[in-house]
């Protein structure tokens, strides 16, 4: 099928209209499609106060995108995977899933508060960036010793924050820099193994969103990603919608797919009152993907505690 057009509604940021162009020319280049793009803001652009652990995979930086979409404003949203629902709305469905180009976490340090030895090789007593639960239950257990500090904005201005002197480091998704082709040669910069600080589910993936009665649309956009991608996605998303919890959770996940054999590492962090008391960990392989995001969910709900 060829000649269609197609508008891609994305957000405003330089990633989100990167990776939105990207997908722009694979339709072009792949498939013969005549591609618009539009902006559309968020919710998630706005508010700068809200923690991103009450953001990611919220709807916080997809809502807009997906009305647009049910309005047939838009034939076609490109999201950061790790920002969709688990569970579509009505009349929506993600087309294809892939492109994951890096799902490892950057930690960039400024030069002098590194040190020689150990997982996140920060100064002790130095101020680290995030506002993610997940990453700061793991830097409680791997660096009990740094102050996390919460860290807004996007990619360029959390980095331009560390290099104003506002953190000693900061940790950031690696696919977003890579995207982005920042220069980052005046910070020190370690890429964290994924296997042992673990990513969010779906991290450095995009996820194709379409109306899920567009037959033509459906067709077209079928053909992208990979069957790898969407296994992996099944795992590591599966894992998560199984947590059916009123407030974020502190959850990272590793999968690995070859061929019928599947990975599924997953740490969850407990917490009493603002204290990180443990991180649970659990890794499990298997070839029914569906068996193992249900033992690996069933490893780590009994530590759970009920959010307020």
């Amino acid at each position: 099928m060829t000649g269609v057009n197609l508008t891609i509604g994305a957000r405003g940021s330089d990633l989100a209209l990167h990776q939105a162009n990207f997908i722009r020319e694979i339709l072009e280049r792949e498939h013969n499609c005549s591609i618009k793009i539009r902006i559309i803001n968020t919710g998630g652009d706005f508010d700068k106060e809200l923690p991103f652990e009450m953001m990611e995979g919220t709807g916080y930086f997809t809502k807009e995108l997906e009305e647009a979409l049910l309005q047939g404003e838009i034939d076609v949203a490109v999201h950061s995977l790790k920002d969709v629902m688990t569970t579509q709305p009505q009349g929506l469905m993600l087309g294809a899933v892939g492109y994951r180009i890096d799902r490892r976490e950057i930690l960039l340090i400024r030069k002098g508060s590194e040190i020689t030895h150990g997982l996140l090789p920060v100064k002790p007593g130095g101020v680290i960036g995030t506002s993610s639960l997940r990453r700061k239950c793991q830097i409680a257990f791997h660096n009990p010793t740094l102050i996390v500090k919460d860290l807004r904005g996007n990619v360029p201005t959390r980095i331009d924050k560390l290099r104003n002197g506002n953190y000693d480091a900061i940790l950031i998704a690696a696919a977003g820099v890579k995207r982005l082709n920042l220069d980052l040669s005046e910070f020190i910069t370690v890429l964290l193994d994924s296997q042992e600080f673990l990513p969010a589910p779906a991290q450095g993936m995009l996820g194709i969103q379409i109306r899920s009665n567009d037959s033509v649309v459906e067709k077209i956009i079928s053909r992208l990603g990979s069957e790898t991608a969407s296994l992996e996605s099944a795992l590591e998303r599966g894992l998560l919608k199984l947590f059916k919890a009123g407030c974020s959770l502190p959850l990272g996940v590793y999968s690995k797919t070859n061929g019928k054999n599947h990975r599924l590492k997953a740490v969850l962090g407990i917490r009493n009152g603002n204290n990180w008391v443990e991180l649970k960990q659990i890794d499990f392989n298997g070839s029914d993907a569906h068996h193992l995001v249900n033992q690996a969910y069933a490893g780590l709900i009994e530590e759970v505690q009920t959010c307020a």
